[in-house]
C-alpha cells in the first residue's frame, strides 16, 4: 500500500546509521519524611536527558552510555539535590531525598534546561510515557510561564500565538474556537474530550498549569474526530509542597481580577494533599455596554493511599454574568470591516437582562502500581454547562439600518467520560515494549432553547449612525421558561465507546522506536433535524522515530480518524461517516544540551465523504465532498542564552476543496485557513548587574492569504481577509517572591478584525459581520508568592 510504503522507505534511509549501545538510570525521588514526590525535574547535569518523577516519585532516564554523572533533582519548594552515580553495564540506581527549602519559594525548571518556555515530558493525561523528542508526532506545549508572561486569562486570548498554524475563528464570548490545518480542533481537558456544540466554557487561565497541543488524530487518544487534533488543558494539582500565590490585576475597559492559589498538605503525614485556584473578575471590552465578570472555584484533592496508589478528585465551578450572546458584532450592507462603521459598535442596549452561565465539571482519577513496570489508570467526568439567557443576532438590512432582534437561548449540556487504561513495559530479547491498552466511552447530551416564538425585532439601528438608549424594556420578548429546559428545547446527542492498544516497540537500545496501534471505535448521534448516524471502524496508527543523536530525532507517522454524520441522502440511505489519513514526517531537535528546542514538520489530511449539494435534488447532500491540507510547520521554544527565552512559530498551510459537484468550488482555499501565519514572543530578564530582575518582553503575530471564518463561505462573493499584524510588549520586575508585571497588546493602534459574509436564510439578502480586536490596550498585573 502507498500509505504504508514511506515508513519502510523511511526505515531503510535510517537504519545504516544506528550505533552505541546506551543504559539507563532509575531511581525514586521522596521527601524528608519519606513520601514520594511526583513531577520533580530529574536530570544528568551537563548532558539533554532528563525525566519527571511520576505519582510515586519514581523517574527513568534513558540513552545514557557507561560512565559517572551528576544528578540533578529540582522543584518547586524543594532544595535542589545533586549525587553522583556511576553508570555501568548500562544500569544504575539512585534514591534522593529532598527537603523543604524554606528560604524561598520560587518556580525551578521542570525540566532538563533552565527555560521555563519549555518542557521535555508530555503530561500524564497524554497517556504517554516517552519524551517529546522521540514521540512520534508534533507535540506542542504552552506552559504556566509563558501564559502568564504575556497576561492571557482565558482560552480566547492569544493562546494560540504559541503554536504554529492555530488561530481563533468564529465564536462567542466563553466559547473558544479554534482551527488548526484546516479544521476547527477538539477540546480535551486532562486528556478527556469536552467539546460540544455549545460549551463548555473555556477555562480560565487561573486553575491551568499548562496546554498541550496534539497535531494530527492521535489514534488512540482522538480516533471519532477531526484529524486536525486537539488542544488538551491540563489543570493544576497538588504538589505536596506547602506554598500559595496571589495576584491582582487592573487594565483598561474596567478590567478587576484577582486570583489566589494554595498548595499543601491536609493531613502530616503527607497522604492527604490540596490544591484550591480561585479567581474573580469584572471585565468589560471596547465595546460600549459590554461586560464580562466571572468567577472560578478549582478546588482538588489527592489521597496517596500509598506509594503505588492514589485518588485525586477535582472540582471546579466557573460562573458568568456576561452581555447577551452576538453583541462583541458589527455589521455592514457593503463589506467586511466597513471602515465607515465605529470600531466599538454593538447592536446591544444597555437596559438588556444578562446571560447567565453555571459550568460545573467533577473528575476522578485513580492511579495505581502492579509493579515497577505496570501501571493501571482509570478516569470519569461528568459535566455540567447551563446557560439561561438570549442572542442578539439581526434579520435583514432597511438600507442603512440594521433590523435587529432578540430571542431566548437556552442551553444545558452534560458530558459523561470513563477511561481506563494500562501502561506497561516489557522486554522480549533486544526489543523493549512499551505498551498502552485501554478502554474509552464518552456521552454528551445538548438541549438548545431558541424557540422563533420567543425570539423577535426590537428596533432598527443605523450602523453608520447609531443611537442608544431609546428602546423601552417593553420593546424586548419575555421568554417564557415555566417548563424544564429538557421539555421546550431540542435535543442532540451523542456517543461512543472504544478499545485501544498501542505497542511503542524501541529498537538497538531505544534508538528506534516503531509504533503500531489500532482503535476500534462505535459511534452514534442524534440530531433532531437530521436524524441519526451510526459508524464503527477501525483507525489504525504507524509511526517511526530515530534518534539520530541525544539531540536530535526524526519521524514519520500515518494515522486515520473519522467522524460520523447525522442524515440521510435522497432515498433513505445514511450518510457515511467522514474519513480521514493524516501522513506527515519531521525532525526535532534540542540545541545547547537542550536549553531550546525546535520542531519542523510537513503534513497532508484527506477528508472524504464530505456532503455537498446536490444539484439534482436542491435542498438536499450528497457524499462527493472531498478536501485536501497541506502544509509545513515550525516551532522555536526555549532559552536562547541566559536571560533570553523565545516562543516562535511558523506555518504554511495550503487547504483547498479538492471535489465538488460545482467545478467552481475546487481548488478554493477552505475557509478559514491562513496560508501564512507566523508569530513571535521575545521575553529578557536581567540576570545580574544592577538592572537584575527587570524584565522586557517583545511579540508579534501576523497573518497572511486568510479567508473568512471557518464553515462561512459563499460561492459568489469574495471570501478573503486582509493580512493581520499585531505587535504586543510587556515591561516587569522580579522580587524575590513578588514581581510587578505592566502588559500593552495592539502597541502601534492596528485595526484588526475577522468575519464573514451571511445570506439570511428567509430573505436571501445577504449582509457582512465581523468582530474588531481593540486598539492600545494594557495590564498591569501584581503576583505574590508565599
Amino acid at each position: 500500500m502507498n500509505r504504508i510504503r514511506y515508513v519502510f522507505l523511511f526505515l531503510l534511509l535510517t537504519a545504516g546509521t544506528l550505533y552505541a549501545q546506551t543504559g539507563k538510570v532509575t531511581g525514586t525521588v521522596k521527601s524528608s519524611d519519606g513520601q514520594p514526590v511526583p513531577f520533580v525535574s530529574v536530570y544528568l547535569k551537563g548532558t539533554s536527558k532528563g525525566a519527571l518523577t511520576d505519582a510515586d516519585g519514581n523517574f527513568e532516564i534513558t540513552g545514557v552510555k557507561d560512565g559517572t554523572y551528576t544528578v540533578v533533582a529540582s522543584s518547586v519548594g524543594l532544595q535542589t539535590i545533586s549525587q553522583s552515580v556511576d553508570v555501568a553495564g548500562g544500569q544504575a540506581s539512585v534514591a534522593i531525598a529532598m527537603a523543604e527549602d524554606n528560604k524561598e519559594l520560587q518556580e525551578i525548571v521542570v525540566t532538563a534546561n533552565p527555560s521555563q518556555h519549555v518542557t521535555d515530558y508530555p503530561s500524564v493525561s497524554l497517556r504517554l510515557k516517552t519524551p517529546l523528542i522521540e514521540t512520534p508526532q508534533n507535540i506542542q506545549v504552552v506552559t504556566g510561564q509563558v501564559l502568564r508572561e504575556q497576561a492571557i486569562f482565558d482560552m480566547q486570548e492569544g493562546v494560540t500565538r504559541n503554536v504554529s498554524g492555530a488561530g481563533r475563528s468564529d465564536h462567542w464570548e466563553n466559547y473558544a474556537r479554534i482551527v488548526m490545518r484546516g479544521s476547527r480542533i477538539a477540546s480535551f481537558r486532562n486528556g478527556m474530550d469536552v467539546t460540544t456544540s455549545w460549551g463548555p466554557m473555556n477555562e480560565d487561565m487561573s486553575m491551568i498549569e499548562r496546554i498541550e497541543f496534539v497535531k494530527g488524530p492521535a489514534g488512540f487518544m482522538l480516533a471519532a474526530g477531526e484529524p486536525s487534533g486537539f488542544y488538551n488543558v491540563v489543570t493544576k494539582k497538588p504538589t505536596g509542597i506547602t506554598k500559595g500565590e496571589m495576584g491582582m490585576s487592573i487594565g483598561s475597559f474596567g478590567t478587576y481580577r484577582g486570583t489566589l492559589d494554595f498548595d499543601g498538605k491536609l493531613s502530616k503525614d503527607g497522604k492527604v494533599l490540596y490544591r484550591l485556584n480561585l479567581m474573580g473578575q469584572e471585565k468589560g471590552t471596547h465595546r460600549e455596554f459590554e461586560y464580562n465578570n466571572r468567577i472560578s472555584v478549582a478546588p482538588v484533592i489527592k489521597f496517596q493511599f500509598n506509594p503505588k496508589t492514589s485518588l485525586t478528585a477535582e472540582y471546579n465551578l466557573q460562573y458568568a454574568q456576561m452581555s447577551p450572546l452576538g453583541s462583541s458584532y458589527a455589521y455592514s450592507p457593503v463589506e467586511v470591516g466597513d471602515k465607515r462603521v465605529s470600531r466599538d459598535f454593538t447592536t446591544m442596549e444597555s437596559n438588556m437582562s444578562p446571560t447567565v452561565v453555571k459550568d460545573h465539571s467533577f473528575m476522578l482519577t485513580f492511579s495505581h502500581s502492579l509493579d515497577e513496570n505496570w501501571r493501571f489508570t482509570s478516569q470519569l467526568a461528568y459535566l455540567r454547562f447551563n446557560q439561561e439567557g438570549q442572542s442578539l443576532w439581526p434579520t435583514e438590512f432597511d438600507g442603512d439600518s440594521l433590523i435587529r432582534s432578540v430571542g431566548i437561548w437556552d442551553v444545558l449540556g452534560t458530558v459523561k467520560v470513563g477511561q481506563f487504561f494500562l501502561n506497561g513495559d516489557v522486554q522480549t530479547g533486544a526489543v523493549k515494549h512499551r505498551i498502552l491498552a485501554g478502554v474509552d466511552m464518552g456521552s454528551k447530551d445538548v438541549f438548545n432553547d431558541y424557540r422563533a416564538d420567543q425570539s423577535g425585532p426590537f428596533g432598527k439601528l443605523d450602523v453608520y449612525n447609531p443611537q442608544y438608549g431609546i428602546v423601552p424594556a417593553s420593546a424586548y420578548p419575555v421568554y417564557d421558561r415555566s417548563l424544564d429546559i429538557r421539555q421546550r428545547s431540542v435535543r442532540a446527542t451523542s456517543q461512543y465507546s472504544a478499545l485501544y492498544v498501542q505497542d511503542e516497540l524501541r529498537f538497538l537500545d531505544e534508538k528506534l522506536r516503531v509504533t503500531l496501534a489500532a482503535r476500534y471505535t462505535e459511534a452514534e448521534n442524534v440530531d433532531p433535524y437530521s436524524g441519526t448516524s451510526k459508524a464503527d471502524k477501525v483507525t489504525p496508527r504507524i509511526g517511526v522515530s530515530y534518534s539520530i543523536n541525544s539531540l536530535t530525532s526524526v519521524y514519520a507517522v500515518y494515522d486515520e480518524a473519522f467522524l460520523p454524520q447525522a442524515g440521510a441522502a435522497v432515498g433513505g440511505k445514511p450518510f457515511d461517516p467522514i474519513e480521514a489519513n493524516n501522513k506527515e514526517v519531521g525532525v526535532k531537535r534540542e540545541w545547547q544540551g537542550g536549553r531550546w528546542t525546535a520542531t519542523l514538520s510537513a503534513y497532508e489530511i484527506t477528508k472524504n465523504n464530505l456532503l455537498v449539494g446536490d444539484p439534482a435534488n436542491p435542498g438536499s447532500s450528497i457524499q462527493l465532498g472531498e478536501n485536501r491540507t497541506r502544509g509545513v510547520e515550525f516551532d522555536i521554544r526555549g532559552q536562547i542564552f541566559e536571560g533570553l527565552d523565545i516562543t516562535a512559530n511558523y506555518a504554511y498551510t495550503d487547504g483547498k476543496i479538492t471535489e465538488e459537484t460545482i467545478a467552481t468550488e475546487v481548488d478554493r482555499q477552505i475557509p478559514g485557513t491562513d496560508k501564512n501565519i507566523a508569530n513571535a514572543w521575545l521575553s529578557y530578564r536581567f540576570p545580574t548587574g544592577p538592572v537584575r530582575g527587570l524584565g522586557l518582553a517583545f511579540g508579534v503575530q501576523h497573518a497572511s492569504k486568510r479567508t473568512n471564518w471557518y464553515g462561512e463561505y459563499m460561492k459568489d462573493l469574495d471570501n478573503t481577509m486582509p493580512d493581520y499584524t499585531r505587535f504586543d510588549g510587556a515591561i516587569s520586575y522580579q522580587f524575590t517572591k513578588m514581581s510587578v508585571s505592566l502588559n500593552v497588546n495592539n502597541l502601534f493602534d492596528t485595526d484588526l478584525y475577522a468575519g464573514a459574509p451571511y445570506r439570511y436564510w428567509q430573505t436571501g439578502q445577504v449582509f457582512y459581520y465581523w468582530q474588531t480586536e481593540p486598539l492600545r490596550n494594557y495590564r498591569l498585573t501584581i503576583n505574590y508568592k508565599f
